[in-house]
């Protein structure tokens, strides 16, 4: 149980600051709607904003935190030096990042041609570069705290690296209220301020890891036989975050050649994100370390037991989100967009993505949970060659479902090629032994957690269609979504008691340990 307790802790640890800043997020899409609605501004700033993250991914999360946190937890336990670790790994993606910052200014038009080349010919790319050369500062500083992060979860601390995005949300928030009332141009001024929240970002992070006994300090960058390991582990692991962001790519690229679609795809996005960050990456962060802790000292009962319960709470919290998103979009989109510059249109377009996004959301999270098996035992070779099979599928989907179903084949290839992975992931797992078998209570979750969701969807379903035009109505309509998703909740726990999912005294004693 003490396992449990530690795990389910950090996920809400996690999920509880990933969910303060996506509902900043949400603020700030509403007011983003608002402002810029889908005009070429907002879609110029979408894709500029895009190319950090994307990068960030694929060097700092994808593939230095992927290689680095298992290397990391294995020093902490013998003592072997963890912090001059930490430093020269620091230290060497900063030298890395700052050749790879000086190249991308000069070929922001290249990058934003490989981003979004239907807006050649129009605003949309000039403003693109432009913004694109002003927020790309924040890839340095967000990938090095993203490797800060990767220290702090390793050793059990989590609260501060989770919380360092409501500090961009908090920024773009201000930015977007300050442009509204004092005149600035809004998508400009929001580029300028991605750099000043990255720089609070690493700050929070930084100093959070120097209390914790690990004051990182920069060194010149030296090419050790740890960092040549590094480096061996991490570039498989960059190859797959990169098929995975060039899945995002084609998604863009289908979706730029449409007026709006770069904009209807993002607010989708946002919508599924929300469980998705909550739920899987906030499982994922937990679990790597977890995992990595229990395969050095070979605890395979242990390793087992904390990727039963993941799987078990990911798709506890992951099936019903699905279900909403894929029964009451509209809902969902109109009252929290539509507004300003965001129109009917733009909802019901909006709303048609994210039915599907929603039939993709559990393999997102899935994949999250699946991963950390081959991370921690230093494989990410094998995830590659699988993220390479899924990009495929999602390149014949998007592309070659363009000419019927428009921008909704960029999310109908993403939703398949996630399943694709996460089968594919299962599969190789089968054998890895003991720790990633499912276990017969999770074997006999699964089928109650669907019954449970699909109750509950029925009856938010029959709500929202009593509803009708009042979620639409300016004051009542917020007071109806909040009864919508109470609702929901409500009947989906029910649900979960009555089956015997759970009793009342598990939930008692998982909420004291937690």
């Amino acid at each position: 149980m003490a396992r449990q307790a530690r795990l389910v802790r950090g996920v809400f640890t996690v999920g509880f600051w990933t969910l303060v800043s996506r509902v900043l997020g949400f603020c700030r899409d509403v007011i983003f709607a608002a402002v810029l609605g889908t005009g070429p501004a907002a879609e110029a700033f979408l894709v500029a904003f895009s190319l950090p993250n994307m990068f960030r991914r694929i060097f700092a999360e994808g593939a230095f935190n992927t290689a680095f946190v298992p290397m990391f937890s294995k020093r902490l336990q013998t003592g072997r030096d963890p912090l001059g670790f930490a430093e020269e790994a620091f230290s060497g993606l900063a030298g890395f990042l700052v050749i790879f910052f000086v190249a991308a200014q000069v070929l922001m038009p290249v990058l934003v041609l490989g981003m979004a080349s239907g807006f050649v010919g129009d605003e949309r790319f000039d403003l693109a570069v432009l913004f694109g050369r002003i927020v790309f500062p924040y890839l340095i500083l967000i990938s090095l705290a993203a490797l800060a992060s990767g220290i702090l979860n390793a050793t059990g601390r989590f609260a501060a690296a989770s919380a360092a995005p409501v500090l961009l949300n908090a920024c773009f928030i201000s930015v977007l209220l300050a442009s509204h009332y004092l005149g600035w141009d809004p998508a400009l001024s929001l580029a300028w301020s991605a750099p000043v929240a990255g720089v609070a970002q690493l700050a929070l992070i930084w100093i959070a890891a120097a209390r914790a006994g690990f004051a990182i300090r920069l060194r010149i960058p030296r090419l050790t036989d740890d960092m040549r390991r590094l480096a061996a582990i991490a570039a498989p692991a960059a190859l797959a975050g990169g098929v995975v962001q060039v899945n995002l790519l084609i998604g863009r690229q289908v979706a730029s050649f449409q007026d709006g679609a770069v904009a209807w795809l993002n607010y989708a996005d946002r919508l599924y994100q929300l469980p998705l960050g909550v739920v899987g990456i906030a499982v994922g962060v937990v679990l790597l370390p977890e995992l990595s802790r229990k395969l050095a000292k070979d605890d395979e009962a242990g390793g087992n037991d904390s990727l039963n319960r993941a799987v078990e709470l990911s798709l506890g919290l992951a099936l019903p989100a699905s279900v909403a998103l894929a029964v009451v979009p509209l809902p969902l989109v109109s009252v929290l967009f539509e507004r300003g510059q965001f129109d009917s249109a733009d909802s019901a377009a909006t709303s048609a993505a994210l039915v599907i996004y929603g039939v993709g959301l559990p393999a997102f999270v899935l994949q999250k949970v699946l991963q950390p098996l081959y991370f921690a035992r230093e494989d990410t070779r094998t995830p590659f060659r699988y993220a390479a099979l899924a990009m495929l599928v999602n390149a014949v989907a998007a592309v070659g479902l363009l000419p019927v179903f428009g921008y909704l084949s960029a999310a109908i290839g993403a939703s398949l090629s996630g399943w694709a992975l996460v089968f594919l992931l299962w599969r190789g797992s089968r054998t890895m032994g003991a720790a990633a078998r499912l276990n017969s209570r999770l074997r006999r979750a699964i089928p109650r957690i669907v019954v449970a969701s699909l109750v509950m969807g029925a009856c938010i379903f029959g709500l929202a269609s009593l509803g009708g035009d009042l979620f639409r109505q300016p004051g009542v309509r917020y007071a109806m979504l909040a009864g919508l998703v109470l609702t929901g909740m409500l009947v989906y726990g029910a649900m979960l008691l009555a089956l015997s999912v759970y009793s009342v005294n598990d939930v008692k004693k998982l909420l004291l340990r937690a």
